[in-house]
């Protein structure tokens, strides 16, 4: 099922109107919002990612889990809030998975080279960030509007044949979001949802690469920061647990793919974090 919703949105509402304590981890540069910190391995100062909040950079591997909380906890108490983190750390596939050795190539199969660096960078660092996130949005004040925002893919929707591994990690990130969101929302307040970009221009690929895609299809970055802004807001009724297409100028809150039957949906249900609650320990 697909719905498209918001031609024309406005930028008027962003994350630094708001003034929320943010935290977005990956290259500002390419779909970062203006936010109180930005969390990169090459943290940039250009005027790309300058905003009124004067953000703070911190040189980080997101997949690093003790650099991470270093760096999470005096954000927290620096202003006793947190409110939305951007999970939008992230690489491209520069793996080969369909490599054919010729004939007298060094047989050396395993690991397969760079599959290790990008299921960590695309998926355990949102894990990591995600984590650390609920344990410091669970303190007070908890009447705080707090929200969690992934960066997916289409990849995470789609086939994407020519990066097998990267579509695994999005699509891995989408049934993170699904599953993590009940929780998330009706234990501590959080709405969580994730974003399904197109090919967007970004510093992922280079020029060479970025020219095997159509020019007409591609995605602004503003439409990415629009999109994201609706779920910072709160103001949209689909609070929580949606995978939003963004395709060109639109967006489509996509649904979970249907149980194939009644049996399905009721053994699924039972992992429903309030059938949980009935259960007593052993």
């Amino acid at each position: 099922m697909r719905r498209r919703y918001g031609e024309n949105l406005s930028t008027d509402s962003s994350i630094t109107a708001l003034k929320k304590v943010s935290i977005i981890t990956g290259r500002a540069s390419g779909m970062g919002l203006s936010t109180n910190h930005i969390l990169d391995l090459n943290p940039s100062t250009d005027n790309s990612v300058a905003s009124s909040l004067n953000p703070t950079f911190h040189e980080c591997n997101a997949t690093d889990e003790a650099a991470l909380a270093q760096i999470f906890e005096p954000i927290f108490f620096e202003s006793s809030r947190l409110d939305f983190l951007f999970a939008n750390a992230g690489i491209a596939e520069r793996a080969n998975l369909y490599h054919q050795q010729e004939e007298g190539e060094d047989e050396q199969l395993l690991p397969i080279e760079g599959m290790h660096t990008l299921v960590d960078v695309n998926l355990k660092s949102v894990i990591i960030t995600t984590y650390l996130t609920l344990h410091y949005m669970r303190k007070p004040p908890s009447d705080t509007d707090k929200s969690i925002v992934m960066t997916a893919s289409c990849g995470g929707l789609y086939p994407s044949y020519y990066s097998p591994i990267y579509a695994a990690t999005k699509h891995a990130t989408v049934g993170f979001m699904r599953s993590i969101a009940p929780f998330f929302y009706h234990k501590a307040g959080i709405r969580v949802n994730a974003i399904c970009p197109g090919v967007v221009k970004t510093n992922l690929l280079s020029s060479q690469e970025w020219a095997n895609f159509p020019e007409e299809y591609f995605t602004p970055v503003e439409r990415i920061a629009e999109v994201v802004c609706i779920f910072v807001d709160g103001k949209d009724y689909r609070h929580t647990r949606w995978a939003v297409d963004i395709s060109g100028g639109h967006h489509y809150y996509r649904e979970m793919v249907p149980y194939a039957d009644e049996a399905m949906k009721a053994l699924m249900g039972s992992t429903n974090i309030k059938v949980l609650d009935n259960v007593q320990p052993a």
